[in-house]
């Protein structure tokens, strides 16, 4: 009837849901439309790019790597979602509801599907990506891992991979992952090595690389010093092609190969670092000579080496052996 108030349309259970994880009440955010949007194109540039430069965001895509940002308590700069990606909503604000902040609709971005796959980094996109704010970790922090809910910290032994060379992203990310499994600390990406927080790396790491304590862009001496001002005992990673089973045997600077037995294993239940090389060429002589130990994966003569991931993963099991078996 003519004057009467026409009822608004029923809100779906989506946008109801979008309301309540919106603290600030902004409105609801249109689609883009067009290729040429300065936000699509910095989702483009960083989705498919090889790493945030200082102060620029951390890219992930999926709806699974974007609920592990926000309960790894990353601050979301913005959320893109195309059509079909709108399913998955509803797990990311649950996993918004666990945080402090939760999602602004200010901070929400829809878009088509066949814009959506235009800056996709992956071959299958899920309709769903974000950027976070890089979290800034110290040194110290890589040293004395994640701390707990309530803010303690476990009191273990620093055990820090670093990564001197690594190349492929994929190896980068699966080593940070096996290196939150076995219970590293943390992880220090030296100058040369591919971005851990690079789209494919984070992707490979499921998740860990953006809960694990990470430093990236440090020359290895810088690195060393300290280390070694931290009391932390520096292991190089080598082949273990031909030599005598010994997976954690170090070899001490101050004498040559040949000038000492084999010793039983390295104590990894000390406070440790582990040097992991290039796939290809493993770590430069320098790096290698400067270290306080080698340790190897003991494998067969036929095989000349394990791939860089693989090697990592084992070595970090055995720590994770030793630390285990001393804690009784």
């Amino acid at each position: 009837m003519a004057g009467e108030p026409t009822a608004a349309p029923a809100k779906s259970p989506r946008v109801r849901d979008a309301e309540r994880t919106d603290p600030h009440g902004s409105s609801g955010s249109e689609i883009i439309r067009s290729r040429e949007n300065r936000r699509l194109k910095l989702f483009r540039a960083a989705l498919r790019g090889g790493g945030p430069a200082s102060g620029e965001p951390i890219a992930v895509e999926g709806p699974k790597l974007v609920e592990e940002g926000l309960r790894a308590g990353l601050q979301l700069e913005t959320l893109l979602v195309s059509e079909s990606g709108e399913k998955h909503l509803g797990r990311i604000f649950q996993a918004a509801r666990e945080t402090a902040d939760g999602i602004p609709r200010s901070r929400i971005l829809r878009t088509t599907d066949n814009l959506f796959a235009g800056v996709s980094g992956t071959e299958a996109p899920q309709g769903v990506a974000a950027l976070f704010h890089q979290r800034e970790w110290a040194f110290d922090d890589v040293l004395r891992g994640v701390p707990s809910a309530d803010g303690a910290f476990r009191g273990d032994p620093a055990l820090v991979i670093v990564l001197a060379g690594v190349q492929d992203p994929g190896n980068v990310g699966t080593i940070v992952r096996s290196a939150e499994a076995f219970g590293a600390t943390g992880i220090i990406a030296a100058r040369g090595t591919a971005d851990p927080w690079s789209p494919k790396a984070v992707r490979a790491s499921a998740g860990s690389a953006l809960r694990l304590p990470l430093i990236r862009g440090i020359a290895a001496p810088v690195v060393f010093a300290q280390l070694r001002v931290a009391g932390v005992r520096i292991y190089a990673a080598v082949s273990g092609a031909g030599k005598e089973a010994r997976p954690a045997g170090p070899q001490h600077r101050s004498e040559p190969d040949d000038a000492r037995p084999a010793q039983p294993g390295a104590e990894l239940t000390l406070p440790s670092a582990i040097l992991i090389g290039s796939e290809g060429h493993g770590l430069p002589s320098e790096v290698e000579s400067a270290a306080d130990g080698k340790i190897s994966v003991p494998i067969s003569d036929d095989v000349e080496s394990l791939n860089a991931a693989v090697a990592a993963s084992v070595l970090l099991y055995e720590a994770a052996r030793q630390r285990r078996t001393a804690a009784g």
